[in-house]
């Protein structure tokens, strides 16, 4: 059995790893957005085909929350300031 060497490497400033991890969870967050966006979209659109008021309803919200949650860090940012 023959062992290597594994190189790690770490940041050294722990703000920057931090950083990074927001970064990547804000972009985690973004993608879920996105996702319900594009399906508030589709809900929109099927509802305007079978002249569901209900399912349009629906459709608006999701195209809502989907608009909120795409854009959080915008919007943590401007509260922050």
């Amino acid at each position: 059995m023959t062992m290597g060497a594994l190189t790690v490497f770490a940041a050294d400033d722990p703000v920057t790893v931090v950083s990074n991890l927001s970064t990547f969870i804000f972009s985690l967050i973004r993608a879920i957005g996105l996702i319900l966006l594009g399906f508030g979209i589709v809900q929109v659109g099927m509802s305007l085909k079978s002249h569901d008021p209900s399912q349009r309803a629906n459709g608006i919200l999701t195209l809502a929350g989907g608009i909120i949650i795409t854009f959080t860090k915008e919007i943590l940012d401007l509260i922050v300031g």
